[in-house]
């Protein structure tokens, strides 16, 4: 029996729920995997799976069993890479997750010299502003905005971006200039969709700081989109620097309240806290840190 493979098979049936989705993972057939997971519990002389026609279950047996194959396969990757050593070659494939509009607008330009430089390694780049789950979804890196992350993931803290608020000349000439924060609250602001408390904004000065409540009649769930409303004389928003730095220095976006900033934009690399990391993975990690950190917008003061 090829035990390493069917300790990879089986800690993926646990993390997937499915032999089949484990099958495609391994471009194997279903019957290939159950064959591996029968050998592995005869070998084992213990149930760990519990299988129907419609759902997969892990037995307590096999949840502990889980656990320490996790480790297993850790230490097995770390001795392969340690073995090669020097002359192992980055190959494979890297799932990569993002947010929509970060990926559009600068992650994917960023990705196109790497793929240059490491011939023999595939990208996979999977767009979506959800939350994933690292193990399940088989996510490699995950790119997130915010500070609200995932504890069951390795996070890489890689640039911050000021928020500014922004307007265009047009609307401004239309509608005036608020001269304070509380101002915000009678003219038109643009905000991201669904966020709780949405309306309320937290801005600060470096001496002090106001809670401001604004008046939100557009809200939009896609952030390139907010960018094009804003540009188009929409009203008001509070934006990452990343986000609008070339509309800013075209003069299509300007500063409004310039000493008034809501709270950096923090950015992550994310990576699977129980899952070794492969040559290529780490190498995509370190370069996106780098360049990241060099983009229009981030760690500015």
């Amino acid at each position: 029996m090829d035990t390493i493979r069917s300790l990879r098979c089986f800690v993926r049936a646990v993390e997937l729920g499915s032999l089949s989705a484990v099958a495609r993972e391994e471009a194997t057939t279903q019957p290939t995997v159950s064959k591996l997971m029968a050998a592995l519990e005869r070998e084992l002389g213990v149930r760990l799976l519990e299988r129907s026609t419609t759902s997969l279950q892990v037995t307590p047996q096999g949840m502990r069993f889980y656990q320490r194959a996790l480790g297993v396969l850790a230490e097995y990757q770390e001795a392969v890479a340690e073995a090669r050593g020097q002359t192992e070659t980055p190959a494979g494939l890297i799932r990569l997750n993002a947010p929509n509009a970060f990926g559009h607008f600068r992650l994917n330009a960023l990705l196109a010299p790497f793929l240059a430089a490491y011939p023999q390694v595939d990208i996979e780049l999977i767009l979506e502003d959800r939350m994933v789950d690292l193990v399940k979804d088989g996510v490699d890196i995950a790119v997130r905005h915010g500070r609200e992350l995932p504890p069951d993931a390795v996070a890489r803290l890689v640039g911050a971006s000021p928020r500014l608020l922004v307007a265009a000349p047009s609307y401004l000439q239309q509608h005036g200039r608020p001269k304070q924060p509380q101002d915000l609250g009678r003219f038109d602001f643009i905000r991201f969709a669904w966020l709780p408390d949405g309306d309320v904004l937290t801005l600060h000065n470096g001496e002090r700081t106001e809670i401001v409540h604004t008046h939100s009649r557009y809200r939009i769930n896609n952030a390139l989109a907010k960018r094009d409303s804003l540009v188009a004389g929409g009203g008001i928003g509070l934006f990452p620097l990343w986000l609008v730095q070339d509309l800013l220095d075209s003069g299509a976006l300007v500063h409004v309240l310039p000493k008034w900033r809501g709270q950096p934009q923090a950015l992550h690399l994310l990576s699977p806290s129980r899952r070794y990391q492969p040559l290529r993975a780490r190498l995509l990690l370190d370069y996106l840190a780098a360049k990241i950190a060099e983009l229009p917008g981030y760690n500015a003061s």
